[in-house]
């Protein structure tokens, strides 16, 4: 079972990966920085919010704090001016940390115990808390670029009214 939490662990990061990068797709430079108002974030401000939390988290992870001491958490909320290939930049740069990070992994250090600000958690419970923070900030990116495309968005999954459409296209058909 431990082999298959973390395949499947990896399986499920690269899904939100996934729907960042089709949400970037659809954006240009000036999308990536709108925010709806002066307390939300952009989408560059999200990305670099994951970016610094991928690398220090990842980063020597097993024998480390996850909140590292040369993480800058608060600028990563400060506007920067990122254009698209900049931001794709980082993006890849934490992904990589991450994917680098669990596939060294197996299934003896699932158990072990990590910090994270001093918080003990085990492996297990550290991944899990960690898809979860990054499906809630993708989530994000891609309400934001909803919001931003409005009718020219091209939906990440089932379009609405669509269902029955997708479920006829599948091999499970009632008979």
């Amino acid at each position: 079972m431990d082999a298959d939490f973390l395949k499947s662990a990896i399986a499920q990061f690269k899904v939100y990966k996934n729907l960042g990068e089709k949400t970037f797709a659809q954006l240009n430079d000036t999308q990536i920085a709108w925010k709806y108002n002066e307390e939300s974030n952009s989408i560059v401000i999200i990305v670099n919010h994951l970016h610094g939390n991928m690398n220090s988290r990842w980063t020597d992870f097993l024998t480390t704090d996850g909140e590292k001491e040369w993480r800058k958490r608060d600028q990563e909320f400060e506007n920067k001016l990122l254009d698209k290939s900049e931001l794709i930049k980082i993006w890849e740069e934490g992904w990589k940390c991450l994917f680098d990070t669990l596939e060294s992994l197996n299934n003896s250090d699932l158990n072990k115990t990590v910090l994270i600000r001093n918080q003990k958690l085990s492996v297990l419970d550290a991944i899990l808390r960690q898809l979860a923070h990054y499906s809630y900030h993708v989530g994000q990116i891609v309400f934001i670029g909803k919001m931003i495309c409005y009718d020219g968005w091209e939906s990440l999954s089932i379009p609405k009214g669509k269902s029955q459409n997708y479920n006829d296209t599948l091999s499970f058909k009632k008979e």
